[in-house]
């Protein structure tokens, strides 16, 4: 079961997402939060596997509670989506950076919604690509770019060449197919690539894949 965290203040939001997911037989809401105060301690009682996250909330927004959240080794391995509009607010940017595995606009469509837990749940690709990369351009051209980090120098060619192709939304098939290689070895090159940059999932490397010039907005082509 993929146990699920809802997290906005209002409550007709929660009761739409509950409803839908819950319907599912793999997924389970295990819990509600109308605060980021409630969203953090809420997710130390109840550990779930995936927290939507409304980025708009009372008392602490839903960026700090998923800085917190990310930050706190008992919740290791807690996925977080960050819901939002189409407002291209510069809260978003950054919390990709904090450690948000994804988007997730609020007016989505049943299928989409379910499809997005179960995806960031099992670490396997990005909250739609096309949403995910081009609100990640939109703030890396205003952002202040940090340096590279050295770690870096640590991936080999390969690693690189893999971490281009994950920045720009393609799954672990997608990427053997392109490299001519096993699906396997596709992931065991992701997972050796998180592990060098210490990225928590693959949003993370699309993050740090802009941040680092090594692709710049609309390379991969439609």
């Amino acid at each position: 079961m993929i146990r699920v965290l809802l997290a906005d203040d209002q409550t007709l939001v929660r009761a739409g997402f509950r409803s839908i997911l819950s319907d599912e037989d793999d997924i389970e809401v295990v819990a509600e939060a109308a605060n980021g105060e409630q969203a953090v301690a809420k997710a130390r009682e109840s550990h779930p596997d995936v927290i939507l996250m409304d980025i708009r909330m009372p008392e602490l927004d839903g960026l700090e509670a998923t800085r917190r959240i990310v930050a706190d080794p008992r919740l290791d391995g807690v996925k977080v989506i960050i819901l939002t509009t189409f407002d291209l607010d510069d809260y978003v940017y950054g919390a990709l950076r904090s450690g948000a595995g994804g988007f997730l606009v609020k007016d989505t469509e049943p299928a989409e919604l379910i499809h997005a837990v179960r995806v960031v749940a099992r670490g396997d690709a990005l909250i739609a690509p096309s949403i995910t990369r081009r609100l990640i351009a939109e703030f890396a051209g205003r952002v202040k770019r940090p340096d590279p980090s050295p770690r870096l120098n640590a991936l080999t060619e390969r690693e690189r060449e893999v971490m281009t192709l994950v920045a720009g939304g393609l799954s672990n098939d997608e990427i053997a197919e392109r490299l001519v290689l096993s699906p396997a070895t596709a992931k065991t090159h992701v997972s050796r690539i998180m592990t060098k940059l210490g990225a928590r999932d693959r949003a993370q490397l699309v993050v740090f894949a802009y941040e680092a010039g090594m692709i710049t907005p609309g390379w991969l082509g439609s």
